[in-house]
């Protein structure tokens, strides 16, 4: 399904202030302002918001370079979107969501903004046509709480309704049926088999080595992938889209329930391999479970599906690599039958992000202007990962204050390679490919600008990536390296980096 990321590490508890409850950045918060660039990973734990008021300043807005609030020379250069040079890094640079810009009035903003682009292709932006009846992102302000929701405009309705033949023409190509599909009895030791117990025996001797660290990720994968009702239900939140009576006879239902259907397989499988091999304690497991789906999910889509199919792309790449790893890493401690099956997940997950991806290709071509600020606007508000309301009762109360099981979660997979901000970078830099960006024709200030930003997000995050690297090799070389313990894996600890 879905996977984990890398977040900034929080400051010492000890050190923040208070913050109002009224301000929750999201993970990987980099929503911000016109022309302020904000890419920084942002974790959800009360102690990095505060110290995000503490960096940021309770306005929300980067502070200029007369603000009493310092940036690092290195912070500076990379929120200009300059070269980081050998600036030293803050200990915790992340920084507050913001509000989606209001439209640019002329184009004239925007080119300034395309001009410090580079060597970007640059965009252009051309007078609105007379006939120009506005994109899918400019629907009536409408809040709850403390987000906007129903974002999408009528002209987003129109080309939504008019993607409905092509939904039905072209999405079911790209899912299986269940005769077609891969059970998790196919790739689990057959109960009815007289030989059960010896091929129990023999998974359980396969996974005996794998190190702590791994499982710990395995599991936080399982775990996400179990949350599935939350995704459905994300999908079923979505203007013009959703399965309205949960049988809706039409084609986004039908994909919408189809592929819930072909993920159901994944949690499913991980869930049974984990426990008959003995090495996790399940009732913490499924505990967690629980929980993660009763506190559901939060990646600010505005029910606009223009906004979600954008995070599933991004979402569906970043599980297939996530998955591929990890299948990668049980071949090398010698768990074969596991890499197969981990194997298996990303491949689907693979079908599933060409799908999404075809999906937001297709807006491009019937709203430019709308997708190019869908797309901007997904990552200035950072892709929130759909575990990121994960929790065990536990894991904060043993580890202390200010430690976070996402958050921990998170930086074991990127110490191993499963997922890190690197991979981050590489989604953005491959979607950017995808929907070539670069040649797209925009109309609008506002599209050009946020054109502009996205042929440069790529390069701020593997900055910042460098960054995160080098403080992490000087915290080893002073011996600081961080530990947690997980009840996952019967409270045993792992090292965080």
């Amino acid at each position: 399904m879905l996977g984990p990321s890398r977040w900034a590490q929080p400051a010492a508890a000890s050190q923040q202030p208070a913050v109002s409850s009224a301000r929750r950045p999201t993970a990987w918060t980099l929503r911000r302002p016109v022309q302020q660039l904000s890419p920084c990973p942002v974790t959800h734990n009360d102690n990095a918001r505060a110290n995000l008021v503490n960096v940021c300043g309770s306005s929300g807005s980067i502070p200029s370079s007369n603000s009493q609030t310092k940036f690092s020379p290195t912070a500076v250069r990379i929120l200009s979107g300059s070269s980081a040079g050998s600036a030293s890094r803050p200990a915790g640079l992340i920084l507050p969501p913001g509000v989606r810009s209001a439209p640019v009035a002329a184009t004239a903003a925007a080119a300034e903004v395309v001009a410090s682009v580079g060597s970007s292709p640059a965009p252009e932006a051309s007078r609105p046509a007379a006939d120009y009846r506005g994109h899918g992102l400019d629907g009536p302000i409408l809040w709850l709480g403390n987000q906007r929701v129903h974002s999408l405009s009528e002209r987003g309705r129109e080309v939504m309704q008019s993607m409905s033949n092509w939904a039905g023409k072209e999405l079911p190509r790209y899912l299986k049926s269940a005769e077609r599909s891969w059970q998790p009895a196919d790739l689990l030791p057959d109960s009815a088999s007289p030989d059960f117990y010896d091929q129990v025996a023999a998974l359980r001797a396969a996974s005996a080595n794998l190190p702590n660290d791994y499982l710990v990720v395995l599991v936080g994968d399982m775990v996400t992938e179990e949350a599935l009702p939350s995704y459905m239900n994300m999908l079923n939140t979505l203007d013009e889209t959703r399965d309205e009576t949960g049988a809706s006879d039409t084609p986004w239902a039908h994909w919408t329930r189809h592929w819930t259907a072909e993920e159901n397989r994944h949690g499913d499988v991980l869930n049974k391999y984990l426990y008959l091999s003995g090495r996790v304690d399940m009732h913490s497991v499924e505990s967690t479970i629980q929980r993660l789906i009763g506190r559901g999910l939060d990646p600010k889509l505005e029910n606009n599906p223009y906004l979600c199919f954008v995070y599933t792309s991004f979402q569906e790449r970043a599980t297939r690599i996530s998955h591929g790893n990890t299948a990668r890493l049980a071949q090398y401690h010698g768990d074969l039958p596991l890499a197969k099956l981990t194997g298996l997940i990303a491949s689907d997950e693979a079908r599933h992000e060409a799908a999404y991806t075809a999906i937001v290709a297709e807006i491009f071509e019937r709203d430019p202007d709308g997708a190019m600020l869908a797309f901007a606007d997904m990552m200035r508000k950072g892709i929130v990962m759909p575990a990121h309301f994960l929790d065990d009762d536990w894991h904060t109360q043993a580890n202390g204050k200010g430690s976070n099981l996402f958050v921990d979660y998170a930086a074991v997979a990127d110490a191993i390679g499963v997922y890190t901000t690197n991979d981050y970078a590489d989604i953005i830099e491959h979607l950017v490919k995808r929907w070539d960006i670069g040649n797209v024709k925009v109309v609008t200030g506002e599209a050009a600008e946020a054109q502009a930003f996205l042929m440069k997000h790529s390069e701020r995050i593997r900055r910042l990536a460098d960054l995160q690297m080098e403080r992490r090799m000087r915290d080893r070389k002073r011996g600081k390296g961080r530990t947690a313990a997980f009840s996952w894996i019967f409270k045993r600890e792992v090292a965080l980096g």
